[in-house]
């Protein structure tokens, strides 16, 4: 597309209005003003043109230039994304900070991927094959544990009349094909155009987070959907680091949408040192992070989102699978009110503006399993984990609740659970999963057959648990049947030893399925001899006093390896101490 330049009419903060530009396309990048700032066009009217910039706007004056090339806000993919730190319109934030220091100096331009680094290029196609959008043509071992998959871009086919081998850099194609048509290493897809596939699959596996609160009482499906609503203070960012440093996914996006910066310092100074479970190596080798603090233009936040969601779908594409992790985006809904009151549209329920539903759910649909393009049979999926943060844990508030129309799992994080110190501070009762249904079948065929029904004898436990402490307010512990209180303490037994668990514990902070169904085993194990002991006369007093009650709480902190044989050792220990109390 061609040129266009115009005049600045007036500037409101992020928003820069502009006259004077001769065929402007909406949510194509401008350069504005002498610095060449970047920013976007999102609304035109007649002859005044608006634009949202993605850097700070002070000292900009009226009657500076404008300059577009009708070009949408994009992205470069390709090797060197991973291991990278990038802001919300996909700058290098370390060589920006090599070259500006501690901020982000304005009008500051550097490719987003090194162009000049060699790569070592394996060719999986040959002179005179047809490929078409979606094929791989090579390989590049782009970190220790992912290969990086030099695929076709959408919309491009033809014969290969030319296919490279060995070093090859960003600035140099890789293939070429008829007519001239050249595909190299690198390829720009713009961020609010969600990226092809050729089928989109039904939720079958789950998302293995490793913690047991989620994997089992509200699994997600890999591919899906699932938002972390809570108040200050109830840990919905170490939830996401979590699920960061354990999920078992092969690649992970994190962006950092508007939180502190010290938050994000200790992301940026913990992952390089962290190691992948799976594979021993840094966890960073397979991370790519987002970062826009609360202190960076707000246009940028907006953007953020969109920049990280077009990365996890590229690597999607290749085949695998991808945690996108969101924190948080109320901050990128607050950015979006801002620029909608610079523009002075009207504003909707408590000064968002009306279509911030419409772009949730425009992000939240990029998730999903596929079948990838090309003519190899290949999956891929993209898993998308948002924190909320409703001002005073207001779970009725716009963001929360239009969240909730495109979520597949709610993890509601509750305040007083927080302040009594259980992490994950997850209300079991007021979240829930749409995604069980579809996981059962995995749950038998890969876990146990009777998961799906420890599953539901621990809700059923837990709801007991709710009703049994309102009748405890009115009558006292001591008032209930002994049936009662054996149920209470079996239910405060699965709260401790199941549902609470340690981010910060090398033993705890990530737990198998294997692992996840022999506690419960265990606990279950327990209540069933517990009842039948009360049932021969045993006093409550004294099966409460079991110290066996107190090994199950701790069978938390064994390893994942093995485990199956000490949950059988510890259920045999259950059953001989109360063969032993029955014979006292």
């Amino acid at each position: 597309m061609k040129e266009t330049r115009g005049k600045i009419f007036g500037v409101a903060g992020p928003t820069v209005m502009v006259k004077g530009m001769t065929g402007p396309v909406m949510n194509t990048v401008c350069l504005v003003g002498k610095q060449g700032l970047l920013g976007e066009i999102i609304r035109i009217k007649g002859e005044l043109v608006t634009l949202q910039v993605y850097e700070d706007t002070s000292g900009i004056s009226v009657g500076e230039e404008v300059i577009s090339y009708g070009i949408p806000l994009s992205v470069t993919l390709g090797p060197g994304l991973l291991t990278g730190i990038f802001d919300g319109i996909q700058r290098p934030l370390e060589k920006i900070r090599a070259a500006a220091g501690g901020f982000i100096t304005r009008g500051i331009k550097f490719e987003a991927l090194d162009i000049d680094r060699k790569w070592e290029f394996t060719p999986l196609k040959e002179k005179g094959d047809y490929v078409g959008p979606g094929d791989i043509l090579g390989t590049v071992q782009e970190t220790e544990r992912i290969v990086h998959k030099i695929m076709v871009p959408p919309g491009l086919s033809g014969t290969i009349t030319e296919m490279k081998s060995g070093e090859v850099s960003g600035a140099e194609y890789v293939c070429m094909l008829e007519k001239g048509k050249f595909i190299g290493l690198f390829q720009e897809w713009p961020v609010r155009k969600p990226r092809p596939f050729s089928a989109k699959l039904p939720p079958s596996t789950p998302f293995i987070t490793g913690q047991r609160v989620f994997d089992t009482l509200l699994p997600v499906a890999e591919g899906g959907t699932a938002i972390v609503p809570g108040g200050f203070g109830t840990g919905k960012t170490v939830v996401e680091q979590t699920i960061a440093k354990f999920s078992r996914s092969d690649i992970v996006i994190y962006v950092g949408c508007g939180e502190r910066g010290n938050e994000m310092s200790e992301i940026l100074s913990d992952f390089p040192a962290l190691k992948d479970p799976t594979s021993g190596l840094p966890l960073s080798l397979r991370t790519v992070i987002v970062v826009n603090t609360s202190n960076m233009p707000v246009a940028a936040r907006e953007a953020s989102i969109f920049t990280g969601i077009t990365i996890a779908e590229y690597f999607r594409d290749m085949g695998y699978s991808v945690a996108m992790l969101a924190d948080s985006i109320s901050r990128w809904a607050e950015a979006l009110r801002e620029i909608s009151s610079r523009l002075e549209e009207m504003p909707g329920e408590e000064g968002f503006p009306p279509y911030l539903a419409t772009q949730l759910g425009i992000f939240y649909e990029r998730s999903g399993k596929v079948r990838c393009l090309g003519s190899d049979a290949r999956t891929g999926s993209v898993t998308v984990i948002s924190a909320v943060s409703p001002p005073g844990g207001d779970f009725s508030e716009p963001v929360t609740q239009a969240s909730l129309r495109f979520a597949g799992s709610l993890w509601a994080l509750d305040p007083d659970l927080a302040y009594r110190r259980h992490f994950p501070a997850v209300n079991w009762l007021a979240s829930f999963s749409l995604y069980q249904a579809e996981l059962n079948d995995w749950f038998g065929e890969n876990v146990a057959e009777d998961m799906v029904k420890l599953r539901g004898r621990l809700y059923s436990l837990l709801q007991r648990q709710t009703e049994l402490r309102d009748i405890i307010q009115i009558i006292g512990v001591e008032a209930l049947q002994e049936s009662d209180r054996l149920t209470l303490e079996a239910a405060n037994l699965a709260t401790e030893a199941f549902l609470k668990q340690s981010a910060f514990s090398e033993v705890d902070a990530f737990n198998t399925y294997e692992k996840q169904y022999w506690i419960l085993k265990a606990i279950f194990a327990f209540m069933e001899c517990a009842e039948a002991a009360l049932k021969r006369g045993v006093y409550i007093e004294t099966i409460l006093e079991n110290p066996v009650r107190g090994r199950i709480n701790r069978m938390k902190d064994f390893a994942n390896e093995g485990f199956q044989a000490r949950a059988e050792e510890m259920m045999r220990d259950i059953e001989n101490e109360f063969t032993m109390l029955e014979e006292k």
